[in-house]
């Protein structure tokens, strides 16, 4: 078994790993694109299932829905993104990407936050909750569990919900 120094070399170790592989992503991201990871994140959702509502983009990000608005309102308005109003009901709006929208997904690199969904979907519910557990934990520690939930490398918040992990 190995010793406790190590472990907590290694947990460490693998947080910076973490804190790398998301800052490498999104800044080659930001340069070949020039829109922060969660907008290019948002536009490449948009393209696999577009037209989306902002209610199921925000449940396809797992972000609140004021958070993804502010997303959408900022890709409308450098011309990435349209909002279309249904004919049957116009108080819903649906999102779709225009054609330089289509064309920044096709040359755009992966997003951080969407291997890091993909991977977490593809876990056991047994091992995401060991997971969530774990980070309660790294959040206690550090004293954060008051700080607000920012998009990674971005200036975006995402506003709270309901929380049901416990904390140590």
């Amino acid at each position: 078994m190995p010793k406790k120094p190590e472990v907590i070399s290694e947990i460490i170790d693998n947080i910076r790993r973490v804190f790398k592989a998301v800052h490498e992503q999104s800044k080659k991201a930001k340069r070949k694109t020039g829109i922060t990871g969660p907008q290019l994140w948002a536009i490449k959702i948009i393209s696999e299932v577009a037209p989306v509502k902002t209610s199921d983009l925000a449940d396809r990000m797992y972000l609140h829905p004021a958070t993804v608005t502010g997303i959408i309102n900022r890709l409308e308005v450098i011309g990435l993104i349209n909002r279309i109003r249904t004919n049957a009901d116009r108080r819903v709006v649906r999102i779709e990407l225009t054609v330089d929208g289509k064309k920044l997904v096709t040359k755009s690199p992966q997003v951080a936050q969407g291997l890091l969904v993909e991977g977490l979907e593809a876990l056991t519910q047994k091992k995401l909750l060991e997971i969530a557990a774990s980070l309660d934990t790294l959040v206690y520690i550090l004293g954060a569990q008051e700080l607000p939930a920012q998009l990674i490398l971005s200036s975006e918040i995402n506003l709270p919900k309901k929380k049901t992990g416990s904390k140590k």
